[in-house]
């Protein structure tokens, strides 16, 4: 087995739990020998100290500036074996939260789950093409209350229709089916992905479909090329209807944004309930509509939805359909810096705002442009509060600390001349678990305000 020197003191981060060697932090690669050596892509080495201490072992690609990924303490292969004891204890984690009968998870989050550059969404639905075919089928009837979930009102096409729930679907189309998205970000990982695959099937049983999301810029940095599609299985035209919440929501695993729904913040958006009934809500960067459509579904009067893709509102709108929520949510096509300037101007006035957008900040050399834009959006956000109004407000950048983000809240609370009281603090689901000693695992942050 080949090592990995490390330069003096280099050693620190990596004891405390981060799983990242640098290769401006290593003084030599030696051969077991002890001779001077060179390392293959995505091979097992020993990562050690300048004092020959043991760090752990990693998953190398020379061809990265993460030069390695640690994945042990101790020195563990990694064969079918390693995949199943590792997934399994994900799987632990997972039950320990939700039901995965019924919920769609993120079934391994990388290095946080000693798996480094390997995600694994898990979704769980029927094909869409199948739960619309039923639900316009529905037997219409009286609004009257006595409908069972499913069923729509009596009148006019483009009525409005009860809510989808699960156990209805469940009744009229069977058990749901389960897919999977599968990300391979690190060499290593993507030279085993035959292992992770077996390892999935060996754990969980077959799949109606796997679907491979390696389309992102990271796997550039890893000498990997960017790549998607059907891995195995069948993947519906139309997509597929999973449930957040016990609330339907449509997910494109193949065209969607990512994976085409944002798991890390179901429990984000499940806190919305106090803060909106009865009043309005403005949803900025809302996506496929997760925020608008919890906030309809918990009593909100009025949503006003804002996205830049065309896309994505469009299958906003198919979400407030089969919620049942269609005639309290409007869409709004636009850049959201421009549509806050406008809506300020307007004067309009919301009683809670949700302010996600994407990540400003993918690096630290991004931080300084990306807190002004944070700020702007956030000024502005603050200025459309009614007094007593609620922010809920959002950033996915890894580069962005909690500290930084809650001072750029305080700056943008000065600018706009308002009070705010915090609420409450809150990051990414359980599904998404956060490593200690290993700050990229921490990326969400939601912070919940109160304009006074």
């Amino acid at each position: 087995m080949k090592r990995i020197i490390l330069k003096a003191g280099e050693e620190y981060r990596l004891l405390r739990g981060h799983p990242w060697v640098f290769d401006n932090e290593v003084a030599a690669i030696v051969d077991p020998k002890g001779d001077p050596a060179s390392l293959e892509p995505g091979e097992l080495v020993d990562v050690e100290s300048s004092r020959k201490t043991y760090v752990g072992r990693a998953l190398a690609n020379p061809h990265s500036k993460i030069i390695a990924r640690l994945y042990s303490p101790s020195k563990e292969g990694i064969d079918r074996g390693f995949f199943i004891h590792r997934l399994r204890k994900a799987l632990e984690w997972r039950r320990r939260w939700y039901d995965l009968d019924i919920t769609s998870v993120r079934l391994v989050f990388g290095e946080a789950d000693g798996l480094p550059g390997l995600i694994v969404d898990r979704f769980v639905g029927w094909p869409l093409e199948q739960v619309l075919s039923m639900y316009d089928g529905a037997q219409t009837t009286k609004n009257d209350g006595a409908g069972k979930p499913g069923e729509a009102f009596e009148g006019s096409a483009g009525a409005q229709r009860r809510p989808l729930a699960f156990e209805s679907l469940q009744e009229q189309l069977g058990p749901p089916g389960v897919w999977y998205a599968v990300q391979f970000l690190s060499y290593g990982m993507d030279q085993r992905r035959s292992l992770v695959l077996e390892a999935l099937e060996n754990l969980l049983g077959n799949a109606e479909g796997i679907i491979e999301r390696d389309d992102t810029p990271v796997r550039s940095l890893e000498g990997l090329t960017a790549q998607a599609g059907l891995l195995q299985g069948t993947w519906p035209e139309k997509g597929i209807c999973v449930f957040e919440n016990q609330f339907p929501f449509v997910v494109d695993l193949l065209g969607g944004q990512k994976t085409g729904h944002f798991l890390d913040q179901r429990e984000n958006r499940a806190r919305l309930e106090p803060f909106v009934k009865g009043g309005t809500v403005l949803d900025l960067c809302c996506h496929t509509g997760g925020f608008s459509i919890h906030a309809a579904r918990y009593g909100a009067q009025d949503v006003l939805a804002v996205d830049v893709s065309k896309d994505a509102l469009a299958m906003l709108h198919l979400n407030a359909r089969i919620n049942g929520v269609s005639e309290r949510i409007q869409t709004l096509e636009g850049d959201v810096f421009e549509v806050l300037r406008n809506l300020v101007q307007e004067r309009r006035q919301f009683d809670c705002i949700v302010l996600d957008p994407p990540a400003f900040a993918k690096t630290k050399t991004a931080l300084a442009g990306a807190l002004r834009g944070y700020r702007d959006i956030n000024r502005h956000a603050l200025q459309l509060l009614k007094r007593g109004g609620f922010l809920f407000t959002c950033s996915c950048s890894q580069a962005m600390t909690e500290d930084k983000f809650k001072e750029m809240i305080e700056m943008a609370a000065a600018e706009a001349d308002r009070r705010l009281r915090l609420v409450e603090f809150r990051y990414q689901s359980f599904d998404h678990p956060i490593l200690v000693g290993y700050d990229e695992s921490l990326y969400l942050k939601c912070g919940i305000y109160q304009v006074l």
